[in-house]
């Protein structure tokens, strides 16, 4: 599996030790940006992660910024996009299994490394279920041909 992961400046630091985790893990993944604590836009960092994982090179995205908000806004503007702003284990396992999500947005001001680690380990090992789901990610998809 590879990860497509990116933030802006305030989601910098906690985006860093994600990456850490992911290289002791030996998990793939492209770091889309930002590179540095200077000023930055998070529109620019959720639609690099967003069109890279549309795309196909990226099985699953994440992205970071402050609160989250601004990158799962961003995100969920780009056609088939699901991307969950989850800030405990339970929404990201339910993000995974009703949602089909296929980004995590996290907070790096609002979220500990280790509930983002622990939020990271259950999305990306968490399977869509399907059924009833489906039928309403289906319903989502619609609304965006609208």
């Amino acid at each position: 599996m590879s990860i497509a992961i990116g933030s802006d400046h305030a989601g910098y630091e906690l985006k860093h030790q994600i990456l850490e985790y992911f290289d002791e893990q030996g998990i793939d993944y492209v770091d889309y940006g930002c590179y540095s604590e200077g000023r930055t836009d998070y529109p620019d960092f959720a639609e690099k992660v967003g069109r890279e994982v549309i795309n196909g090179k990226h099985e699953k995205g994440v992205v970071i910024c402050g609160t989250g908000i601004g990158v799962s806004i961003s995100a969920n503007k780009i056609k088939g996009i699901r991307a969950a702003l989850c800030t405990n284990e339970f929404m990201a396992e339910k993000a995974r299994q009703h949602n089909n999500a296929n980004i995590l947005a996290l907070g790096g001001r609002t979220t500990t490394p280790t509930i983002a680690i622990r939020m990271l380990q259950v999305f990306l090992t968490t399977q869509f279920e399907g059924g009833r789901h489906a039928v309403r990610v289906e319903k989502i998809n619609h609304i965006m041909e609208r």
